[in-house]
């Protein structure tokens, strides 16, 4: 199992940077932001995905994660999002999640992270739904041909939030194309326990997220040790379930300390590993 970082946290940093400064801080892994001003795919050709695979795999770095859930090269956090009304916006979420898919599969990332369909806005959620699934129908052909899955990932109000809600979408979803991305922080903020979460969702978890959430559970990602979320209990939860996946630390709200907020982290998350017997590297 690899400990990843996001490359998110180093948006002041080019690509090329960010993944420099993660594995000079001993990350195994990181993640990759599919957006400006990191890894948007209409601006990297064969040459610039041959250099950053160069230094990837200079580095003896695993991509643990492709994040395509961020659109600020047209849009912001959300939008364009799989549900808007307007269907030359929805295909643009479209359009980028098969291009992350092309790269997955050329840097050898097993998951593309997807955000849970998007803010519902005054879209009635029965056809919010409808329209995430075609959507994802359009998407899953090509994740089935290449081996590469797609992580849904919940997050406090958009579309899927919730275990019972996730649970609800996937159960009419018939490709193995489809799971889930279990950002633990998230299931912390809309009132659930990680752990239980996990354990309820672990059959479609392919990849998490970890980071650490104030007693308030306001949606705002922290150092890990800063916050009130149970590790032990996760990890723990983890192994005895048999997780095999990879866990990518995600701290955006720090960029102008991305090294710092990644370095406590790590020291303080390592003896929570052994102590559940995780074996990450």
């Amino acid at each position: 199992m690899i400990f990843g970082y996001s490359t998110n946290a180093f948006v002041k940093y080019s690509l090329m940077e960010a993944i420099n400064r993660i594995a000079r801080l001993g990350f195994s892994g990181l993640e990759i932001m599919c957006d400006r001003p990191h890894l948007y795919p209409p601006d990297f050709g064969e040459k610039g995905l041959a250099e950053i695979k160069s230094a990837i795999d200079g580095h003896g770095l695993k991509v643990t994660n492709l994040n395509s859930f961020t659109l600020f090269a047209v849009g912001d956090t959300y939008l364009p999002s799989w549900i808007e009304p307007e269907e030359k916006r929805r295909q643009i979420r479209i359009r980028h999640t098969l291009d992350c898919l092309e790269l997955a599969r050329d840097l050898g990332a097993k998951t593309v992270s997807i955000p849970p369909g998007g803010p519902l806005g005054d879209t009635p959620r029965k056809k919010a739904l409808n329209l995430f699934y075609k959507g994802l129908e359009q998407v899953v052909p090509r994740a089935e041909f290449l081996g590469v899955t797609l992580a849904v990932e919940p997050e406090p109000g958009l579309l899927l939030e919730r275990t019972s809600e996730f649970k609800d979408f996937i159960k009419d979803i018939k490709s193995p194309a489809v799971k889930l991305n279990f950002d633990m922080g998230h299931f912390y903020c809309v009132g659930e326990e990680p752990g239980q979460a996990f354990e309820d969702l672990f059959e479609w978890v392919c990849h998490v997220h970890l980071e650490d959430i104030a007693p308030s559970r306001e949606h705002r990602h922290l150092i890990a040790g800063h916050g009130a979320i149970s590790f032990l209990d996760v990890f723990t939860m983890m192994v005895k379930l048999g997780y095999q996946g990879d866990i990518s630390l995600e701290l955006y709200p720090y960029v102008d300390m991305p090294e710092a907020a990644g370095r406590q982290s790590l020291t303080y998350l390592l003896p929570v590993f052994a102590a559940a017997g995780l074996r990450i590297s």
